[in-house]
């Protein structure tokens, strides 16, 4: 079967949040998920979109993986591209999807003169880790990701 990679549609957006549920049932979170699919479509096709999603689908349109990227930017560095997620269908995995995923984030963040592509991966994630580390990138095991969810948020602003 032969995968080709495009830049997502609004019409992909189903299948774009079935790949995302995948994953939170794979990364042990089955109910994080609260994104819907007119989220994805008002905040990544409308006029100013947040995201910019990369699909690896067949020619029948069958999306086997994603990639989720957007602009953040860095006091050190400037412009750079945060990679949300990288996604393949379980069913999917081993057909070198996820590197035809990645080069495309690389080739568009070179395109676009970004100064870094940042991204997390679970410290279980081994294959992932394994994954990354083989394309050249650092995982840096010494930082920790912060959050604040929307109840900290609200409970933040409590306390002020």
């Amino acid at each position: 079967m032969k995968f080709f990679v495009r830049e997502a549609v609004k019409e992909d957006a189903k299948q774009i949040l079935d790949l995302i549920v995948e994953l939170a049932v794979f990364e042990k979170e089955p109910n994080a998920v609260e994104l819907t699919i007119e989220d994805l479509e008002k905040d990544g096709f409308g006029e100013n979109p947040a995201f910019t999603c990369f699909i690896a689908a067949t020619e029948a349109n069958e999306i086997a993986g994603i990639a989720l990227i957007y602009y953040r930017y860095s006091t050190w560095k400037g412009k750079v591209i945060h990679l949300e997620d990288l996604i393949v269908s379980e069913k999917h995995r081993g057909k070198g999807i996820g590197t035809l995923l990645l080069d495309k984030v690389v080739l568009y963040a070179s395109e676009l003169g970004v100064k870094r592509v940042n991204w997390e991966v679970l410290d279980w994630n081994e294959p992932a880790i394994a994954f990354y580390e083989k394309k050249g990138a650092n995982v840096m095991r010494d930082w920790n990701v912060v959050q604040l969810d929307e109840q900290g948020i609200k409970n933040y602003i409590a306390n002020i």
